[in-house]
């Protein structure tokens, strides 16, 4: 019941928001297509670089899109509100509330992905994009919206938030693999950058629209990275909880 309870006051949000919403989700990732993806033409791995980019900017937009639905909202519900509060003396149980906000940030990134899937359809590119597209979409926003609790729960002020993108979530967004492969960087960062969730989610969905396997190896970085936020998010609450 908890778990819904969030995502009610999600989609709530969503509502009044819908238009403000959209329109953010669709201004970066298309500018990057127009400017990148047309105004240069080239070439990556013998294709066209648009087959390269559109994967890439899909995921990133997953990836900004739970973020930034989570981080400042959250950061100002319980520094100011104290909403956070209210939460731990009600009969909710608390992994149900984190959970809601988890699923309903990665709702909001699958959203934003969708978006911008629909905003390429008419690029004929014979890129693929599926079922287990989707779930592997789901998951990078699963693992980024609980990045994003994780940090607005050791937020000092409402404005840390801008300033975790600039220092987390503008730096992957080019260098995961989105606009150019991590394998021309040097060795030693490139192997640190592989690891990153965007850049394993930018390699599985290229490697889909492709046709080929993803391989489970990204699947498997990208539940650790779950599972370890998620249990530093439930640990803070419950440790401020027992305060």
């Amino acid at each position: 019941m908890g778990i819904i309870t969030v995502l009610w006051e999600k989609w709530v949000e969503f509502r009044r928001d819908f238009y403000k919403i959209t329109v953010a989700a669709m201004i970066s990732p298309l500018m990057y297509l127009i400017i990148f993806g047309m105004g240069i033409q080239t070439t990556s791995h013998g294709e066209p670089y648009l087959h390269f980019l559109i994967p890439g900017i899909v995921s990133m937009s997953t990836m900004t899109g739970s973020f930034s639905a989570i981080a400042q909202n959250m950061s100002v519900q319980r520094l100011y509100e104290k909403a956070l509060d209210q939460v731990m003396v009600s009969p909710t149980p608390l992994w149900q509330y984190i959970a809601g906000q988890i699923l309903g940030g990665s709702l909001r990134g699958l959203y934003a992905g969708g978006v911008i899937l629909l905003l390429t359809l008419p690029i004929r590119t014979d890129l693929v994009f599926n079922a287990l597209s989707v779930l592997i979409l789901f998951l990078n926003g699963m693992v980024f919206s609980t990045i994003a609790l994780t940090l607005s729960f050791l937020a000092k002020s409402y404005t840390d938030a801008p300033r975790y993108t600039a220092y987390i979530i503008t730096p992957m967004s080019f260098l995961c693999n989105t606009f150019f492969s991590a394998d021309q960087m040097p060795n030693g960062f490139r192997q640190v950058i592989s690891l990153l969730p965007l850049s394993q989610t930018s390699s599985m969905i290229r490697s889909i629209a492709n046709e080929e396997p993803p391989g489970a190896f990204g699947f498997i970085v990208l539940l650790i990275y779950l599972a370890v936020f998620a249990l530093i998010s439930t640990a803070f609450i419950y440790k401020k909880k027992n305060l």
